[in-house]
């Protein structure tokens, strides 16, 4: 392998599908040649119980990642350290969190909506890949996703989309989209067994840095 890991940032809004983009490409490249830091696990704790404190509370604000924690694991694993952090399971009382083991790989994959937004995050990417859907489909995805995953209730996922979501995407999210070397459309429903182009573009090219 190099002699350095080779990291790639992911970002896209909410619902642009980065987190099943990032499972083809992890399939695709060999588990044991990846490593996956989430920039969910880095939200603050803010202790929150009530079911409506939660509904009204903005999480889609930078300001709520430690943006300091995140960039120095980033830095351990880059050095060839094992990081230990506590699963994040947004604020689901169902939900136990689990002790997350991250091991150092030759190519670390970073994925979050604020990957680009933090420079100390940013300095130590190597690629950086927009992912990028139409609005309808984000909407269809994220209701999808926090109804049938995270237990909300759907008026409270329209709440939180409409309030917060889209917002943030426009001033923290898609003002980074010309930064990225890579912006790939995630438009399309894949059925099981199914890979995108998309995805084997960019296995095939971090592949070139595996020896």
């Amino acid at each position: 392998m190099t002699n350095a890991p080779y990291v790639v940032g992911i970002t896209g809004g909410s619902g642009s599908g980065k987190t099943q983009f990032l499972h083809w490409v992890r399939h695709l490249l060999g588990d044991e040649y990846s490593s996956l830091v989430s920039q969910d696990n880095y939200y603050k704790d803010l202790s929150i119980h009530d079911p409506l404190e939660n509904r009204i509370t903005n999480f889609d604000v930078p300001s709520l990642i430690e943006e300091k924690e995140f960039a120095y694991d980033l830095e351990q694993l880059k050095a060839g350290n094992t990081v230990r952090r506590k699963e994040y399971t947004f604020n689901n009382p169902a939900a136990v969190p689990s002790m997350l083991e991250l091991k150092p790989a030759p190519i670390i994959l970073v994925e979050g909506i604020f990957v680009f937004h933090f420079p100390e995050v940013v300095r130590l990417l190597d690629l950086k890949v927009f992912i990028e859907a139409r609005e309808h489909l984000k909407f269809h995805r994220r209701m999808k996703r926090d109804t049938a995953e995270r237990g909300f209730k759907a008026d409270d996922v329209v709440y939180k989309y409409t309030r917060h979501v889209v917002p943030a995407y426009e001033k923290y999210i898609e003002p980074h989209k010309h930064e990225a070397d890579l912006i790939f459309p995630n438009n399309q429903e894949y059925a099981e067994g199914e890979c995108p182009t998309t995805a084997e573009v960019l296995v095939a090219y971090l592949k070139t840095k595996l020896s």
